[in-house]
């Protein structure tokens, strides 16, 4: 990351987040160099319980969670219909497939709306964290996202340099419920399937 001017501002990032774990070692990086406010935008997840459930656990992180530079939190509306919108007829593809790039893509849109809306200067997301994601469509999403509504993409892999190693450290520090699915019906079907 480039180093900011003494005394400036730093710039503002919206910054989606799926978990708290998968933001952990997120938002304990990327704190050093932004004004943060995490957007938890997830329909995906299911059931809304799940949803309700990390919610809190992202709000309990944020709180403990000591950063250079405040971090605020926004709850988007949980709308499962929206994502059983971007799924249908992908239900038989596996996991990290097209179903998966169109979630990313859901969710990555309603960012960078916000983003643009509230005049953010970057926007991004954990997702690319997770081993299971793929960083290079997550990041080729997101410029396209970028490009469309006129807010800048900061392009990542937070997997690199033993991210997802810390994320997991941090989340027995701070005792985090780590789920063992993705958070769709589909991801927890599979997880279920391989028991």
């Amino acid at each position: 990351m480039a180093q900011l001017e003494e005394n400036a501002a730093p710039p503002r990032l919206l910054l989606h987040s799926c978990c708290a774990p998968c933001s952990s070692y997120t938002l304990e990086y990327l704190s050093d160099y932004f004004d943060i406010t995490v957007y938890y935008y997830n329909p995906n997840i299911s059931p809304e319980d799940e949803f309700d459930k990390r919610f809190r656990e992202q709000q309990r992180l944020i709180e403990a969670l000591p950063t250079k530079h405040p971090v605020r939190l926004v709850r988007g509306a949980y709308c499962a219909a929206d994502f059983e919108a971007i799924a249908k007829g992908l239900e038989a593809v596996p996991e990290g497939g097209e179903r998966c790039f169109r979630c990313y893509r859901l969710r990555l849109e309603h960012t960078a709306r916000l983003a643009k809306e509230n005049g953010f200067d970057y926007f991004c997301t954990t997702l690319s964290i997770s081993p299971l994601k793929n960083a290079q469509k997550i990041n080729e999403i997101g410029e396209a996202l970028g490009a469309q509504y006129g807010v800048a993409w900061l392009p990542s892999d937070f997997k690199k340099h033993e991210g997802y190693k810390r994320s997991i450290e941090l989340s027995r520090t701070y005792r985090l419920y780590r789920q063992n699915f993705c958070g769709c019906r589909y991801s927890r079907k599979a997880k279920e399937n391989e028991a």
